[in-house]
């Protein structure tokens, strides 16, 4: 005689734990918007812009220049990077310390946007993020997790906003900015440059991912319609 099923036992099928990939442009809120979906679910939260920002803050402190692709390669073969999670968010460790306040800085921030671009530096990320990801449950945002970390994922989302509506966002939440807003939404805009004309994995969206223009709508708002997304996904 077959076995029962969950139903007939009165027991719920087990819930699919999936990839989640959030791709878009910095200042969009796809860190914000992982953030939320771990809690939600229960996930792992990876974030690879923090896992660049640990690789360009410990080259400036070797004082590696950040177009020295074969500097950078090495480098990334001597770096341990994790990440913990924590109720708080993640605390990101670079060789066991904790740099979780440093990698938040505009300096970093915008070495890592160089370091980035380094094939052999996204390669190694790449290997890192797929070790980190590879048993489900997971949402990762970056901007080129749908279509090269995991072009797999069951769940793809592009968040996007207008580059003002960015630039005032990364402004304000950049710790101890001293650049006045205008010089912010600058770096963003020429950062954009380097995202979607970099000859490996550009900043593009997937051709199966959702799209969410953040421009008009509140954190709230956001959330629901990744939720959407992800309910009509796990229920299939």
């Amino acid at each position: 005689m077959a076995k029962a099923n969950c139903a007939e036992n009165g027991k719920r099928p087990p819930v699919r734990r999936i990839v989640v990939a959030i791709d878009g442009p910095a200042g969009s809120g796809k860190s914000t918007l992982a953030a939320r979906l771990a809690r939600r679910y229960g996930y792992i939260n990876i974030e690879t812009g923090a896992m660049y920002r640990a690789l360009a803050l410990k080259a400036i402190e070797s004082g590696i220049a950040l177009n020295d692709a074969a500097a950078l390669a090495d480098l990334t073969r001597k770096s341990t990077i994790d990440l913990q999670p924590t109720a708080e968010g993640n605390r990101v460790l670079l060789d066991g310390h904790d740099v979780t306040e440093r990698v938040r800085r505009q300096d970093v921030t915008e070495a890592a946007s160089q370091v980035s671009v380094h094939p052999l530096v996204r390669e190694w990320m790449v290997h890192r993020q797929r070790e980190m990801g590879k048993g489900g449950g997971i949402v990762m945002e970056g901007r080129d997790i749908g279509t090269k970390v995991f072009p797999d994922a069951e769940v793809k989302i592009f968040l996007d906003a207008a580059p003002e509506v960015r630039g005032t966002r990364r402004f304000l939440q950049t710790p101890g900015a001293t650049a006045p807003e205008a010089a912010v939404l600058a770096e963003l805009r020429a950062r954009d440059v380097r995202d979607r004309t970099r000859a490996n994995s550009p900043l593009i969206a997937a051709a199966d991912a959702v799209t969410i223009d953040s421009t008009n709508l509140n954190l709230e708002q956001v959330v629901e319609k990744a939720v959407e997304v992800i309910e009509k996904k796990i229920s299939t």
